[in-house]
């Protein structure tokens, strides 16, 4: 998408799917697809044209996981501007569930695995510089907060 002054525009949405005291995270099988990036994301795709972002978060759970009955929310919205100079709008969702679901990964999944979240991957084993990483921390330190 671009602007009206030309300038690249990528909407992404991605979700932290959680249950008890694990997060699911994902290793893409294209890195060509993901940013060149490899390691572990949490998942995620870009929103389609004229796609609502919670339909957005809905697909990527039913194309990427087969999940489709968890309910998801919207945690928050994130911007900022990307190496190639384009500027991001990232829609972070939630999915929680009081039991981990069954998951039946897509070609595009070269695996997943869940974490606990008191053993996360290092920062160098996550795309994006650990993007995840914070991100997870964000939403875990609204969620549990007493």
């Amino acid at each position: 998408m671009k602007t009206t002054e030309g300038n690249i525009v990528k909407l992404v949405a991605d979700i932290t799917v959680l249950s008890n005291d694990n997060v699911l995270l994902v290793k893409y099988s294209d890195t060509n697809k993901y940013d060149h990036q490899s390691g572990w994301f949490l998942p995620d795709d870009l929103v389609n044209f004229g796609e609502d972002p919670d339909d957005a978060a809905a697909r990527i759970l039913n194309e990427q996981l087969r999940i489709s009955s968890e309910p998801i929310i919207l945690d928050h919205v994130e911007t900022f501007t990307g190496n190639d100079r384009s500027w991001h709008i990232v829609f972070h969702y939630i999915c929680r569930t009081a039991e981990m679901p069954e998951i039946k990964n897509s070609d595009d999944l070269e695996i997943f695995k869940w974490f606990s979240l008191n053993e996360l991957p290092p920062k160098e084993e996550v795309a994006h510089h650990g993007w995840a990483l914070y991100t997870i921390q964000s939403i875990t330190k609204k969620q549990f907060r007493i």
